[in-house]
């Protein structure tokens, strides 16, 4: 079997561990969690997309997000799904299928930072810069800024699978509910100490210029508040910039539960469990929280609601 499994590059997943009592819960909890997930989000987008009066910089730049939401979650539940009720030892998958939904996995991961930094950004120039904000978050800016958040993801993402797809593998069973890089390079024989190292330093400059540059963001933002005396403008701020933090820490706390947990291999279940958890929740909750905290989004939701109710 081992032969076979190297000759046409199969893996073998260790997938999501279920008891058969728990397998139908898990299945049902996920499923519904995939579809709120992905109908919420291509709902926000549509709606932002086809109402005027939310085409401006702050509403399309958190378009990048339901976007990424909705890949983060795709390249991983409905394969999990799939999973649920197959036996442990059947749960195969190509090398290449791995790799690609390795890419989008790190990909979602780090997209999901630098989308939450530019609309920091946006948040700045708003509050800090009102009389210039048009000026300054122009169409092309806004552009600028989603390519740039995308781009970087790209190249980094890829450097980081490039230098693990390099490698030969002696082993062919992925340890994890999922493909991802350090499960790749794990299946590997051969000294890995270069994908340590760029995978370290890249996580560090991700999350460093990730956490520094939304709390440098948001203590100039305080300071421009604190000094303020125009109490429309700090309740504004308040609106807006909760709005973003709440799912930015919503997202750091999913993140850093995985790192936290990977220094105890004693918890390597509960670690597994998180990893799953940083593709459901954020996107799960991400267009709840904007969607509701958003004024003008929430009117434009309800008033689409109550047409369509009342034209059926």
């Amino acid at each position: 079997m081992e032969n076979l499994t190297f000759k046409h590059h199969i893996l073998l997943v260790e997938g999501l561990k279920v008891t058969d009592q728990s397998a139908y819960p898990a299945f049902i909890l996920l499923f519904l969690a995939y579809v709120f997930t992905m109908i919420s989000n291509i709902g926000l987008i549509v709606i932002i997309s086809m109402e005027e009066s939310l085409h401006q910089p702050m509403h399309i730049l958190f378009c990048n997000l339901p976007v990424n939401d909705a890949l983060g979650t795709t390249v991983i539940v409905p394969r999990l799904l799939n999973d649920i009720f197959r036996e442990t030892s059947d749960r195969y998958i190509t090398y290449v299928e791995c790799v690609i939904q390795a890419y989008f996995a790190h990909l979602f991961g780090t997209t999901s930072h630098t989308i939450l930094m530019i609309m920091a950004f946006d948040r700045y120039v708003a509050i800090c810069n009102p009389l210039r904000y048009s000026t300054i978050m122009t169409s092309k800016t806004v552009i600028k800024l989603s390519a740039s958040a995308w781009g970087v993801a790209f190249v980094l993402v890829g450097i980081l699978l490039g230098l693990t797809v390099r490698l030969s593998h002696c082993r062919s069973t992925i340890l994890n509910p999922f493909c991802d890089n350090a499960s790749l390079f794990k299946l590997s024989c051969e000294d890995v100490v270069i994908n340590n190292v760029y995978g370290l330093t890249f996580t560090v400059i991700l999350l460093g210029s990730s956490i520094g540059s939304v709390t440098l963001t948001y203590l100039k933002i305080t300071l421009a508040c604190l000094t303020s005396k125009n109490k429309v403008l700090n309740s504004r701020a308040l609106k807006t910039c909760s709005t973003h933090l709440i799912l930015y820490i919503i997202m750091l706390t999913c993140g850093f539960t995985i790192v936290f947990l990977h220094r105890f291999p004693q918890y390597s279940d509960e670690r597994k469990l998180s990893s799953i958890m940083f593709h459901v929740v954020p996107p799960f909750l991400n267009p709840i929280i904007y969607g509701l905290q958003t004024k003008e989004i929430r009117q434009k939701f309800t008033h689409v609601f109550h047409r369509n109710k009342i034209t059926v």
